[in-house]
């Protein structure tokens, strides 16, 4: 991760929550630094992470994702960016709002675990640090660390 947070953005459309949930996705078990390098080339190869595009792809659309060097080539993750885009479209059309679904939980605790369970690849950090950047509450982060950390 990059010194000191990442930037917040406010997110306007599902597409803004599908680039930063799939930015935390790519991010499991990699360095920030190789992310931010690929990541110019991930938008395009993801078609500017417009949700309904990628929900449609299909097994041969991920395939050819998994053999392009523009991208991070984990056959996993690049499956799990293609069902979360899935998983978004229908929790917004539930909730009235992709927003309104995060909210739906009551506090931190309660939507990191609706998210874990909800979407895949998505694991505590990663939620963390989702949540933060499209300007949702987190605790603190040394509470964060304390609690969560290597869960």
């Amino acid at each position: 991760m990059p010194q000191g947070p990442p930037p917040q953005i406010q997110p306007r459309s599902l597409d803004d929550y599908l680039e930063i949930m799939s930015k935390s996705v790519f991010q499991s078990g990699m360095s920030w630094k190789v992310i931010e390098t690929k990541w110019p080339g991930t938008v395009e190869a993801f078609q500017g992470f417009d949700a309904v595009k990628v929900a449609g792809f299909d097994e041969r659309d991920v395939e050819t994702l998994s053999n392009d060097t523009r991208v991070i080539r984990n056959y996993r993750k690049l499956q799990a960016i293609v069902s979360n885009a899935r998983v978004m479209i229908e929790l917004e059309k539930t909730h009235g709002s992709f927003r309104n679904y995060l909210r739906s939980h009551g506090d931190f605790d309660a939507t990191l675990t609706a998210l874990r369970k909800d979407f895949k690849f998505m694991g505590p950090s990663g939620i963390y640090v989702f949540l933060y950047v499209v300007g949702e509450p987190v605790i603190p982060h040394e509470e964060f660390e304390a609690k969560y950390r290597g869960k």
